[in-house]
């Protein structure tokens, strides 16, 4: 982890982005119900009481129990029921069970985060500046860990809610904005050569964004924009699902076992498609990024398309020419106007905070990394095995999160993320 931006190494700032971060994942949960925040639909997916409990439970563990003297911890057996995977801190309830735990009811974890967040306040309001400047890196990775689990609370919320055949809504739509056409797919040439990726000293970082280091690329180009649901029913139409030309063996064996035949939360009634969002049920809009598609499929359409997915590295070394621009709700509608782009096709489109973006790149250290000493260590490292890159961040994302070097990580089967994909492809020699 780092923790260099100046106005979080200030007290007041730290606090004030605190109290926001907490108060912001009791918005998140403020319209559901009590049973739906037990909701468990499968052991990747945890339920919200324990994602706002968990992120209790890290403040507690790494910071109150080991820093504060006076603290007395909320209740004895928390730590076994909240913890995630850290095997160093402990032992922990089995992952796929977490749905199974109807005590401690929510009113009660609602009171163990008001304990947290009371004992937490007033530590960090009375430390001296020597305790303070040591402790704002844990204190700050507490924070952005708490903001990935509000977007894990809205992926792990919207599966849970899919297997409901009333297909509820989770929150109120604000309004209908404009919808905009995808434009035309265009490809933009990158000349390769040597180019520095990773976090760049600035800001806030996760461990696996460093070191920065030099790679070498060959040319190559990148498509201008996601693929869009339009495109990928093509690929459905062309019967792809039903031919193993275009898929890796673990996958083929995947879709053939799971009858797999389009993006997660899509149903098709009476020739028409409709795709299940946390507003409610929609049809699906053609102009919008393809979003919950496993690797598998991302690299099957790839195929198809004779084209391939870029590695991160390509992914970051284009990305870096552009801004951050564009952002998607969930139910497909911009938040705000996308640029329009050059006629010669140059921009890149849609890169930050739509749908994370499948990589060809397996999750791996970079060269020089070192995972930190003790329990915070398993934080990344431990994780970097069987698991493919994916970049960008969706419309769930933390805007705080999106940012050049964010490496995100999933399995290649995983669809229930906000993930999606774009087109690279060798230049002709």
């Amino acid at each position: 982890m780092a923790f260099d931006n100046p106005t979080l190494t200030d007290r007041d700032a730290v606090l004030d982005r605190l109290r926001r971060v907490r108060n912001n994942t009791a918005a998140l949960i403020t319209p559901l119900s009590s049973e739906d925040m037990m909701l468990q639909s499968m052991p990747e997916a945890s339920p919200v009481k324990w994602n706002i409990a968990h992120t209790s439970w890290f403040f507690e563990t790494f910071v109150l129990q080991v820093e504060y003297e006076g603290y007395t911890s909320f209740h004895p057996n928390f730590g076994y029921l909240f913890n995630s995977y850290y095997n160093q801190v402990g032992k922990m309830h089995p992952r796929g069970d977490r749905g199974l735990l109807s005590r401690p009811s929510t009113d009660e974890v609602a009171a163990y985060r008001a304990h947290v967040d009371k004992a937490l306040f007033s530590y960090i309001e009375n430390l001296s500046s020597a305790d303070f400047s040591r402790l704002a890196p844990l204190i700050a990775l507490g924070i952005a860990h708490e903001e990935q689990h509000q977007e894990l609370l809205l992926t792990d919320l919207k599966h849970c809610l899919f297997q409901n055949p009333l297909t509820p809504a989770a929150y109120a739509e604000a309004g209908s904005p404009e919808l905009l056409s995808a434009p035309e797919i265009r490809w933009r040439e990158m000349p390769g050569g040597l180019c520095e990726i990773g976090w760049n000293g600035e800001g806030f970082a996760f461990d696996n964004e460093g070191p920065r280091h030099k790679v070498f690329l060959h040319p190559f180009e990148m498509a201008n924009r996601p693929i869009t649901n339009g495109e990928y029913l093509e690929f459905m139409k062309d019967g792809a699902y039903d031919n193993p030309e275009f898929w890796l063996a673990d996958a083929w064996e995947l879709i053939c076992e799971e009858k797999w035949r389009a993006p997660l939360y899509w149903r098709e009634k009476d020739g028409e498609w409709f795709e299940y969002t946390l507003f409610g049920e929609r049809l699906v809009n053609p102009d919008a990024p393809a979003c919950h598609i496993s690797y598998y499929e991302a690299d099957a359409y790839a195929s198809w398309a004779g084209a391939r997915l870029p590695t991160e590295v390509e992914w970051e070394a284009a990305a870096s020419l552009f801004p951050l621009e564009g952002r998607f709700l969930e139910s497909g509608a911009p938040v705000s106007p996308l640029p329009a782009g050059n006629d010669d096709g140059d921009a890149l489109l849609q890169l930050f905070g739509d749908v994370w973006e499948w990589t060809a790149s397996p999750y791996v250290a970079y060269p020089g990394y070192a995972p930190p000493s003790g329990a915070i260590g398993e934080y990344n490292g431990k994780f970097m095995s069987g698991q493919m890159v994916l970049r960008g961040g969706s419309c769930a994302s933390p805007d705080g999160h999106l940012r050049l070097s964010y490496r995100n990580f999933f399995a290649p089967n995983a669809r229930w993320q906000f993930s999606g994909f774009r087109l690279a492809r060798d230049c002709e020699k």
